[in-house]
């Protein structure tokens, strides 16, 4: 497991190398000066070089990359150009709503799919499997922000059991902010669930066809029996996957939702600083992100060791 687990922390810092430098190379070559952004098309060009001298960007770029990888690595993501606060200060702000959004909603996700998964695959053919896949396809078909409005519609003007958008902070209690989220976390989910549901549905019934799952029931199992104390288990692996990439997915993708609901979470400031051409923010932000990704998908990588030892035993 130790070998296991040394090369994927490899291939996670390589990934990390290479998506830093991606990052800076397709920012770098944007169009548009943010200092002239900034002071406006009537501003002067000395005015201009003063403020990229002030920004530091108008060193070169080898120099500009290095100190940027340098200064995440210690923490330091930089000063905002538009705001001229740091960098981590913002991110910080913005991660307490963002964060919570994605593990609340990969929550729900899960424990709508899982046993949905299961149910709809126990009963293979039947009503209750038509009734689940009937219901995980229009959930996959219909986009998270129609389920956005819908819920706003539902829960918030007509039944007023929660307001319509915004975020009421952590500081009145845990409570009151999941209480804030909980709408949005519900938009986000129910298209995850579905897609999870159909991989659990379809990964057991793989796995049912084995022939250790006949040994099985041969022994005296029933079908039930064996799906949860065998099969299980040996379907978790396609579904690792999907969660993994879900809360990649949740935690990066949520834009919308955060525009529905009005939520001061990242993607609200990944969508402001690229409408004011705030690089460093843009850089940092999307950086950090994909760091979340990799390390999703090395802690993905190390339950499939747990899991599967037989994954162990190739590397």
């Amino acid at each position: 497991m130790l070998r296991y687990s040394l090369k994927r922390l490899l291939s996670l810092i390589v990934s990390l190398a290479v998506a830093s430098l991606v990052i800076f190379l397709v920012i770098e070559v944007a169009p548009g000066d943010p200092a002239s952004f900034m002071l406006g098309i009537n501003a002067q060009p000395d005015t201009i070089a003063a403020l990229r001298a002030e920004l530091g960007l108008d060193v070169p770029k080898t120099e500009r990359y290095l100190n940027w990888v340098s200064g995440m690595v210690t923490g330091d993501f930089g000063i905002s150009y538009t705001y001229r606060t740091p960098v981590s200060t913002m991110i910080g702000d913005r991660m307490w709503v963002s964060l919570p959004l994605a593990l609340y909603a990969l929550a729900l996700s899960t424990l709508i799919a899982f046993p949905a998964g299961v149910y709809a695959a126990s009963r293979r053919g039947k009503a209750g499997d038509i009734a689940v896949m009937g219901a995980t396809q229009l959930g996959v078909a219909v986009p998270n922000f129609w389920f956005a409005m819908m819920m706003v519609l539902i829960f918030a003007i007509n039944l007023r059991w929660f307001g319509a958008g915004g975020f009421a902070g952590w500081d009145d209690g845990l409570l009151v902010g999941l209480h804030s989220l909980t709408l949005p976390a519900i938009s986000l989910a129910l298209p995850q669930a579905a897609i999870l549901a159909r991989v659990m549905r379809s990964s057991l019934l793989d796995i049912m066809g084995e022939d250790f799952m006949r040994t099985a029931r041969a022994k005296g199992l029933s079908r039930r029996q064996a799906l949860w104390r065998h099969g299980l288990r040996n379907a978790m692996i396609p579904v690792l996957t999907i969660i993994g990439l879900q809360f990649s997915f949740l935690i990066a993708g949520s834009i919308i939702i955060e525009k529905v609901f009005f939520l001061p979470g990242l993607g609200q400031l990944v969508f402001q600083s690229i409408s004011s051409r705030d690089l460093i923010v843009v850089e940092s932000v999307v950086m950090l992100l994909v760091f979340a990704v990799i390390v999703v998908n090395f802690c993905v990588d190390l339950a499939y060791g747990a899991v599967d030892p037989r994954l162990r035993s190739r590397t």
